[in-house]
């Protein structure tokens, strides 16, 4: 049994480690294979010899909404037809209820495998489209969005944000140029939990206006804004913005896969070429169960979450003041970025952490140079305040 709490050997190095980009993923922390980190430390979390409080994807806990599952069992009694390829870019109904939820032309919504394909696809077609090889990103950044750039051949530029989350829209104009292609942001932020208002989406919005470049604006967690300061980056009708977002974080089902794309003009076609090339079209009966939840889904739904969150949130809190812990109080999301002194967060570290606390946490290197010595926890579990005492346990 190794010793509790701390040892020299935890807390030496908080440099962050080389990446094995092998087949263009990043595997950060000196992993021999191309399985993502959250994968790679989940499995490690499954094979402990003890209990651990899993808090390393952002797996939602709580129930979808009644009418997606009735949507499902709907569709289970449909005719054959119903159960041969929808079209391409989506069912035409879903199609319709996401542009008028966003108040688009429906014509620019394509139904994706998730936000992550729109993600993706909106970057790759934006790097085509768009003068410049260069891919703006924050630090601290989900990973998954550098390894997409890295993926697609892009060169990389990183702009810190504030020791709060705040990302300002005048360091991003301080590096872009010619050469910028995209500019990518996430609000409410993973792994920060910061929320960008109106001001900050239109500068950035100004600023990809500017250099000839596109902003791809993720928001998929647009429905976990506990500040009210929540923007989408549509309402400025700009042709260098898109917009990814899904149902998999909304509804609690990041398993049916069921996102989407609101694109400029000049990337709906080609968007819809390679999803077609790649995925053909998104599952039927995640469309059809996806259309009748956010039909008739009421806005209790998503309050009843965000209290959920806000609970959660504070007695985490709370346990990590008590163990004299540093942390990032999130505004959005459901992430909290914490702080041991002397702990930093490296993957050795998440690992100690797992063994000797049993509490699964995502090292902070994984996402960027600007939080290398931090550590992420996904809220998304109802043993959140169990792990928190664990926490304060072990640094105590």
């Amino acid at each position: 049994m190794r010793p509790h709490g701390p040892t020299p050997a935890a807390t030496s190095g908080g440099v962050r480690p080389e990446r094995n980009t092998e087949h263009g993923a990043p595997v950060r922390g000196g992993m021999d294979d191309d399985r993502p980190l959250f994968f790679h430390l989940m499995a490690y979390a499954d094979d402990a010899d003890r209990d651990v409080v899993d808090m390393v994807s952002g797996d939602p806990d709580w129930e979808p909404p009644a009418a997606l599952r009735e949507g499902l069992h709907e569709f289970a009694d449909a005719p054959v037809a119903d159960y041969q390829y929808p079209p391409s870019v989506g069912n035409t109904a879903l199609r319709e209820e996401i542009a008028a939820r966003h108040g688009v032309d429906v014509e620019r919504v394509v139904v994706t495998n998730g936000a992550g394909e729109a993600n993706h696809l909106s970057m790759a077609c934006g790097l085509e489209a768009h003068s410049g090889n260069e891919v703006i990103l924050t630090d601290p950044v989900y990973p998954y969005y550098e390894g997409r750039a890295e993926l697609l051949g892009a060169d990389l530029t990183y702009v810190p944000v504030a020791d709060d989350g705040r990302l300002d829209p005048a360091d991003v104009r301080a590096v872009a140029s010619e050469d910028t292609a995209l500019v990518v942001v996430c609000s409410p932020n993973n792994p920060t939990g910061a929320v960008y208002g109106e001001s900050v989406k239109r500068a950035l919005t100004e600023v990809a206006e500017a250099n000839d470049a596109l902003l791809v604006s993720d928001e998929v967690y647009e429905e976990f804004d506990f500040a009210g300061r929540f923007h989408s980056a549509l309402s400025f009708d700009s042709a260098n913005v898109a917009v990814t977002n899904s149902v998999s974080k909304s509804m609690g089902t990041t398993g049916l896969r069921v996102g989407y794309a609101l694109l400029p003009e000049h990337l709906v076609d080609p968007v819809r070429t390679r999803h077609m090339l790649t995925n053909v079209a998104v599952t039927a009966p995640g469309q059809h169960a996806a259309l009748r939840a956010l039909r008739e889904t009421p806005e209790g739904y998503y309050e009843a979450t965000r209290d959920r969150l806000r609970e959660r949130i504070a007695d985490f809190c709370d346990a990590l003041d008590a163990a004299g812990a540093d942390y990032m109080q999130p505004r959005g999301a459901f992430y909290v970025l914490v702080r041991f002194d002397g702990f930093p967060g490296t993957v050795e570290n998440a690992k100690r952490l797992i063994d000797e606390a049993g509490v699964a946490g995502m090292p902070g290197e994984a996402f960027g140079e600007s939080r290398a010595d931090w550590l992420r926890f996904a809220l998304v579990t109802p043993r959140a305040s169990e792990a928190a005492d664990r926490l304060a346990d072990y640094f105590a």
